[in-house]
């Protein structure tokens, strides 16, 4: 089963600015590593190849920037940050506070359609063949889930705050998927995330939401 992008999904919606769907691709294409850490980035050359102008190319990249996708040097241009292990707690301290509180918000306020929804993505999750998904394929059902969850959460800080760390933590799961022997594991424990919120069992929800951000940077450590 295709999973749509997190990028179509965005582009299915409301007409929206030049700078929205530059930003939009461009964080696509960093978060995929299909622009490589550390990476220059031409402003010139992205645009063309996305179809756009320069200037919603460069509002894209500031904004990008102060996602901490990119960096900017004086001098020197404009480039992907790094994928650095360091990162790697930073990002699990914010996560594991910030997702077990989606999770519980999720559970006790979502509404019924809402909810049915997440339960219908969870009996697609379980339906995947995880081992068989190529690379993109399976970090787009990562980032479906988690966008959905924080989306269900009901506030719209919680869920921003959220989509930034956790595009930072799927460029790590994208740089060491190959070498994680238990990455569907991982995948598969969204399953039961998403049937908690979906049954409204608060508890179950945040403490598993805690267990896979936390399982995670284990994962991660275990093979660096």
């Amino acid at each position: 089963m295709a999973f749509v992008t997190v990028r179509q999904q965005e582009l299915e919606g409301p007409p929206v600015s030049l700078a929205e769907r530059a930003y939009t691709a461009i964080q696509d294409r960093l978060i995929m590593l299909d622009i490589p850490p550390m990476a220059p980035i031409d402003d010139t050359a992205l645009a063309a190849s996305l179809g756009l102008g320069r200037t919603p190319v460069r509002e894209a990249l500031k904004r990008l920037e102060v996602d901490r996708l990119v960096v900017s040097y004086p001098r020197r241009g404009t480039f992907a940050t790094g994928v650095d292990i360091t990162d790697l707690a930073y990002i699990s301290e914010i996560r594991v506070q910030l997702e077990p509180l989606a999770a519980r918000r999720a559970a006790e306020t979502a509404g019924p359609g809402v909810k049915s929804e997440l339960a219908e993505l969870a009996d697609e999750v379980a339906d995947l063949d995880v081992r068989a998904l190529e690379r993109t394929e399976l970090m787009r059902c990562d980032l479906r889930v988690h966008r959905a969850i924080y989306r269900a959460a009901g506030n719209p800080h919680l869920e921003d705050t959220l989509v930034r760390y956790d595009n930072l933590a799927t460029r790590i799961f994208c740089l060491f998927l190959d070498r994680m022997p238990h990455f569907d594991r991982h995948v598969g424990e969204h399953t039961a995330l998403l049937r908690a919120i979906a049954e409204g069992d608060a508890d179950t929800a945040a403490e598993l939401a805690l267990v896979h951000v936390t399982g995670f940077e284990k994962a991660i450590r275990a093979i660096i």
